[in-house]
């Protein structure tokens, strides 16, 4: 059966003049909890399949997950019902992916935020934390105060990455300014929790923070909500939120989930699907901070200056930031 369906390809790709069957993939994304609409980590998944429909005019299926117990079950049921590739983004899908992946060897899968060590997944990170340094670095240009702070989603190591590589901003350019940092909770339910996010993020302008930073997710629109009323300036995460309170968000710490997800649909269209190990940082775009004409007239030259400068020093190897997950520590606090 095998054969006889490898001679009918063959066949038919030298009647096409190569043409790519690849084409014919059916693919699929699974959003993390706090849906596709949460203006951050999700939406930007939902961008990169979207802008992939697009260019090609294939249609994609989607879920929308609501609880944990849901994440083996949606990834199950889409490899049984033959689409490929299927992509997922969080690093809660790791178990999940770990066991479907390998139940079902003829699919491809690509999971952001995770390694999973398997002949067909891809997986792909980020360095967060450099991306983090450079708007830890405009927050404290900014600051008038000399205090800033960092409102985290679930506490995590990941989360952790974020705030080190902010703090090591803030102090490469103020050594005695004061960082102040809350995690929203412990568990899924701190993604998406924007009345957490507004009461730490005023706990930390009662305490002087006039710029706070955040990677919570959904929890984030709180955040940025918070700070907008107090008057304050917010820092925005994942996706470009300098839209969600113009003229009040500094900037944002754009990771590029959609170029994964957009990445990983195109590769399998294009029959060139690799898996595999990927980090996207600084010096391959995948990491950066948005400016736009919601934030021009916050931001000055000299700021944007430096920030480039900095931003060179990490790709040439002459700043080094650290990676709060290679060794569960931050020198910096």
């Amino acid at each position: 059966m095998h054969f006889l369906k490898s001679l009918a390809l063959t066949a038919a790709a030298a009647g096409l003049a190569g043409a790519s069957f690849a084409a014919d993939i059916k693919p699929a994304v699974i959003f993390d909890i706090g849906g596709k609409f949460d203006g951050s980590f999700n939406e930007a998944s939902f961008r990169g399949a979207e802008r992939f429909k697009e260019e090609t005019g294939i249609e994609y299926r989607e879920f929308e997950i609501q609880s944990d117990a849901q994440r083996e079950q949606a990834l199950r049921r889409f490899a049984q019902q033959g689409n490929n590739p299927i992509v997922v983004a969080g690093f809660a899908y790791g178990s999940a992916m770990e066991a479907v992946a390998a139940e079902f060897p003829d699919t491809n899968f690509a999971i952001v935020d995770m390694v999973v060590d398997l002949p067909n997944v891809r997986s792909v990170v980020f360095n967060e934390h450099e991306g983090s340094y450079l708007v830890g670095m405009m927050a404290a240009m900014k600051s008038e105060s000399g205090t800033v702070g960092f409102v985290g989603g679930m506490d995590i190591p990941l989360i952790r990455k974020f705030a080190c590589g902010y703090v090591q901003g803030v102090k490469a350019v103020n050594a005695d300014a004061t960082v102040i940092q809350n995690m929203t909770g412990t568990t899924g339910a701190a993604w998406n929790d924007p009345v957490k996010g507004g009461e730490l993020t005023r706990s930390q302008v009662d305490q002087g923070a006039d710029v706070v930073y955040h990677a919570a997710g959904g929890t984030g629109r709180g955040v940025l909500q918070a700070a907008a009323d107090a008057g304050i300036l917010g820092i925005g995460v994942d996706s470009n939120q300098n839209g969600m309170q113009p003229g009040k968000v500094l900037t944002s710490m754009l990771k590029r989930v959609d170029v994964a997800v957009y990445n990983a649909m195109m590769d399998a269209k294009n029959d060139a699907f690799t898996p595999g190990f990927s980090v996207l940082g600084v010096a391959q775009d995948g990491v950066g901070y948005a400016m736009d004409d919601n934030n021009k007239d916050l931001v000055s030259s000299d700021m944007v200056d430096a920030v480039e400068a900095a931003k060179a020093k990490i790709i040439a190897g002459e700043i080094a930031v650290h990676d709060y997950t290679s060794d569960d520590s931050c020198p910096v606090s």
